[in-house]
């Protein structure tokens, strides 16, 4: 998924003839269901496509029904950039800027195979992410208690206070009194270092249930504006 100039096309060309598969152009604005059923892998420029398109493709793409496809990311800067995508995006694979057209061809024939196409020193990093999602599992993150992860969880969908409100079925002033105690508890200061914090240490839900949350905010927007 690119924009179609003369450089993706000679890519895709390239692709083709040496990875002994078939390619084809999409723009970030065409529908996932313009994909054709067959399609086995996707990847997703990072040079051309915004985090926001990139993740809509990639949850779309996790409920998929017909046949399992996997996602791999593009041009990425370097292996800080892919570790932040791939805390709340499920990556089959990633390439950097400086990766040659050679390594992008094998990456490629690996992922068709099933395979994962990751550094080692990356793959330490998602080891170690997991880890830490494992052991949170299982104790308290920092005191927070369940309804409190559930509101920060809300809080990375960009739910209002009364949008939250709406979807717990708690007043707005209670979860006012929630982002207070969850600020206290993990030291910072307002609403976007919190969904940084929960980035960093406990992670992003599965596409999933990242799916539901989002679709009883828009529930809860669009039963407000009626």
């Amino acid at each position: 998924m690119t924009e179609h100039n003369p450089q993706s096309t000679l890519f895709i060309d390239y692709i083709n003839n040496k990875a002994s598969c078939i390619a084809t152009l999409a723009s970030p604005r065409d529908p996932i269901n313009s994909l054709d059923d067959g399609t086995a892998l996707v990847l997703l420029d990072a040079d051309h496509v915004e985090e926001s398109n990139m993740l809509k493709w990639h949850e779309e793409l996790s409920e998929r029904e017909n046949g399992e496809v996997a996602v791999a990311a593009l041009n990425m800067r370097d292996e800080q950039h892919a570790a932040e995508l791939l805390s709340y995006m499920h990556l089959s694979g990633v390439f950097y800027k400086d990766d040659s057209l050679d390594m992008l061809c094998k990456g490629i024939v690996r992922l068709l195979e099933g395979h994962l196409w990751m550094s080692r020193s990356l793959m330490g990093h998602l080891i170690e992410f997991f880890r830490k999602q494992s052991l949170n599992s299982y104790r308290p993150a920092c005191g927070l208690t369940q309804r409190e992860l559930e509101i920060i969880g809300l809080l990375g969908t960009g739910a209002s206070n009364v949008q939250i409100a709406d979807r717990l079925f708690v007043s707005e002033h209670t979860v006012k009194s929630h982002l207070y105690n969850i600020f206290k508890k993990i030291d910072v200061h307002n609403r976007t270092q919190a969904v940084n914090w929960a980035r960093k240490n406990l992670g992003a839900p599965p596409p999933n249930l990242m799916n539901k949350i989002r679709r009883g905010v828009k529930q809860c927007s669009d039963t407000a504006s009626r």
